[in-house]
């Protein structure tokens, strides 16, 4: 059973290579973005509350996010594995994971640690051509990735369970990495 957890800074290609991995391995990507946007979609009540604070323009506090994650986590498609994209984003969104995963039986997970360096990830980011991804605004995406995000990478090495991956190279051979490491 293959159950990943993606971490990197934006523009590394996270969701990418999740999809892609995903597809290979036929499990379900599992990002949080995306759950977010079906219970919304939905109008389930988790998606009713989201959409309460994203009206007001406010970040869905953690615990709504946790309640989204577990909700998910306990559909029957993650029993053969899964890949989680974009959760958790701090250490006390893994520690919560890590109880979630052991309550449900489904412990067992890697990190996946996707490193490229900022000058790439900017060049990256600023390639995509969306209209909020200015340098002066993924430079700050940055550094809040790595006052927040950045800690897990430690977090994870410190329980044995983190696996880097070179981000810094060409989609096809980030994919042949990541599946060597699956498959070691």
């Amino acid at each position: 059973m293959t159950r990943l957890i993606f971490l990197g800074p934006p523009g590394a290609g996270k969701g990418t290579q999740a999809i892609t991995l995903a597809e290979f391995l036929r499990i379900p990507h599992i990002s949080t973005g995306d759950i977010l946007r079906q219970a919304i979609k939905d109008q389930t009540p988790l998606g009713i509350k989201a959409q309460s604070y994203m009206d007001a323009g406010e970040l869905v506090p953690d615990q709504l996010v946790q309640d989204l994650v577990e909700e998910r986590l306990n559909q029957p498609d993650t029993k053969t594995g899964w890949i989680l994209d974009g959760f958790p984003r701090k250490v006390t969104q893994a520690a919560f994971l890590a109880e979630l995963l052991q309550k449900i039986g489904q412990g067992g997970e890697r990190v996946v640690n996707l490193d490229a360096p900022d000058d790439v990830v900017i060049t990256r980011l600023l390639g995509r051509g969306r209209k909020d991804d200015n340098e002066e605004v993924i430079r700050r995406r940055l550094e809040v990735y790595r006052e927040e995000t950045a800690p897990l990478i430690d977090y994870y090495r410190d329980r044995q369970k983190l696996l880097t991956v070179n981000g810094n190279q060409s989609q096809a051979e980030v994919t042949d990495s990541l599946k060597n490491l699956i498959a070691a």
